[in-house]
């Protein structure tokens, strides 16, 4: 495992990669959502969403862990398989919930950057950090609103069950 500025590259990179994919996400479900709560959403955060990407690429290059062809790649695979995924899921709350994951592993990682920065002393890092992970919270929690909202209204016709069980 890597260690020092190799690790940290590395990991700023796959930051980059995973946040990509968050963002493209929300690019392709507002044009595709047919829930306009959904679509509505997207649209909200994507320009923080973009914000972030510029700002991750912007640190990578200034430490000078800028993805080479390979990981572009990747990048570039990766987006095809989350678009078959995309496919096979076919509804708004699944894809939701989808994009629930994706951000909270980013807002997972911007802590970590939050984190480390402040002990390493590593400003940059830390503000990344700070400025990512509260936006992706505002995100997260927004996005599980609507997906409480829309599990409900997906299972509404369900409660005779609830009769039926007992805990």
């Amino acid at each position: 495992m890597d260690r020092g500025i190799d690790f940290l590259k590395s990991q700023v990179n796959n930051s980059v990669m995973q946040h990509r994919t968050l963002l493209q996400n929300l690019e392709d479900h507002e044009g595709q959502a047919d829930d306009q709560r959904f679509r509505d959403l997207c649209s909200r955060h994507i320009p923080k969403m973009r914000e972030h990407q510029r700002m991750l690429e912007e640190y990578a290059a200034s430490i000078g862990a800028e993805a080479g062809v390979g990981k572009k790649a990747l990048g570039a695979a990766l987006g095809v398989a989350r678009d078959i995924v995309d496919a096979v899921r076919e509804s708004d709350f699944l894809r939701l919930v989808g994009d629930i994951v994706t951000a909270r592993q980013s807002q997972d990682t911007f802590a970590t950057f939050r984190v480390a920065g402040q002990t390493l002393a590593l400003s940059k890092l830390q503000q990344l950090g700070e400025h990512c992970e509260r936006d992706h919270a505002d995100y997260a929690r927004e996005a599980n609103e609507l997906a409480h909202t829309m599990f409900v209204e997906h299972a509404r016709g369900a409660e005779s069950l609830g009769a039926a069980t007992s805990p």
